[in-house]
């Protein structure tokens, strides 16, 4: 795996993420900055990620900020969390460093008093879906999420299921958090109600329960027991980061159920490897599916609609299949990495161009 340490030693972007766990904002810039780095003189401040992208220091990306880059008049500090737009206003304001703030915005609410007025301060601000920018007054440009197309590839499910070493032909999976919010229970109580007719199946949960979760995950697996599938609804636990892209593959049909989302990458990703696809109506996710081509969408918390669903897609393999297929087509028209690498330079392109 390469390693890229600092990257650029005078760059003109520098992208944050200085939450430690890894989450969502975490995997769009483990997925964006390699590519990034090919179309920028780009800098990293943050934790080191699974990609091998070593992260400046905070003190050390002040230090480099301290003058404007070569051939720029100021440098852009890329932001997508509150603290970040916090440090970015104390370095650009108090200490007066030649920089500029562009803060990504994925939030379909209107935000609370103070990340409005933060936003307020931003230089420019991406929204990554129209419902997002219809919180953020302040928006730039709209640019999408975008997915690494030959990371998330398409392989032969069947094929791969049977390197699960997990019963059934056909997988069917759920990833993120395990957690009220994200709907784990939807999709348990779901597969609970729709499994026991379709016996080719497995489920799979890919995700952490934290300790203030155990309690839930506990109560879901009771459930389970309960209903004699403790076989064939499986919880994997965390799988690293550079891992999951393999459970994609290997699930026939990729699930996400959550009561509420910003933007929702689970299922995209999911999509491009081939996987049919059954998503709560919340996130990004209606820009995703066109029920009965992708996939299904169902109302969020409605897990007799998600059992009637993904039943639906069970009893008829090959045309899953087909509906796979077409996933992957729409990720790789309208959801590719490339496509948001170039959205967000064109933010960058324009700050310089008005200087």
């Amino acid at each position: 795996m390469p390693s890229y340490t600092g990257l650029n030693v005078d760059p003109e972007v520098i992208v944050f993420n200085l939450k430690k766990r890894y989450t969502g904002v975490s995997a769009t810039v483990n997925a964006l900055v390699p590519l990034q780095m090919t179309q920028w003189r780009l800098g990293y401040c943050g934790t080191t990620q699974s990609n091998g992208v070593v992260g400046m220091t905070l003190r050390e990306t002040i230090r480099v900020s301290r003058n404007p880059p070569a051939g720029r008049p100021f440098r852009i500090w890329h932001v997508r969390r509150d603290p970040e737009m916090m440090v970015g206003l104390w370095a650009r304001d108090v200490l007066r460093l030649p920089i500029k703030l562009v803060f990504t915005s994925a939030a379909q609410h209107v935000h609370g008093a103070l990340p409005r007025w933060l936003i307020s301060r931003m230089d420019a601000v991406i929204s990554t879906t129209q419902k997002a920018a219809d919180c953020v007054p302040n928006t730039t440009a709209v640019v999408h999420h975008g997915i690494d197309l030959a990371r998330f590839a398409c392989v032969d499910k069947t094929h791969a299921w049977a390197d699960s070493g997990l019963p059934g032909r056909y997988g069917i999976g759920v990833f993120g958090r395990v957690r009220d919010d994200k709907g784990t229970d939807v999709f348990v109580d779901a597969m609970i109600k729709a499994l026991p007719a379709h016996p080719d199946f497995t489920a799979v949960i890919a995700g952490l329960a934290q300790p203030k979760h155990r309690a839930y995950e506990a109560d879901l697996n009771a459930r389970i027991a309960q209903a004699g599938l403790a076989r064939r609804i499986v919880f994997l636990g965390e799988v690293p980061a550079g891992e999951v892209h393999r459970w994609y593959q290997r699930c026939l049909i990729g699930v996400a159920c959550p009561r509420y989302e910003p933007f929702g990458l689970t299922p995209f990703e999911a999509g491009a490897t081939g996987c049919a696809l059954v998503c709560s109506r919340t996130g990004a996710f209606e820009e995703l599916i066109t029920p009965g081509d992708e996939g299904y969408l169902v109302p969020t918390g409605d897990a007799p609609a998600l059992a009637q669903a993904v039943s639906r897609l069970m009893a008829d393999v090959p045309a899953t299949q087909a509906m796979g297929v077409r996933a992957r087509q729409t990720v790789a028209t309208r959801f590719s990495l490339q496509a948001e690498s170039e959205g967000i330079g064109r933010v960058y392109q324009q700050l310089w161009a008005r200087g």
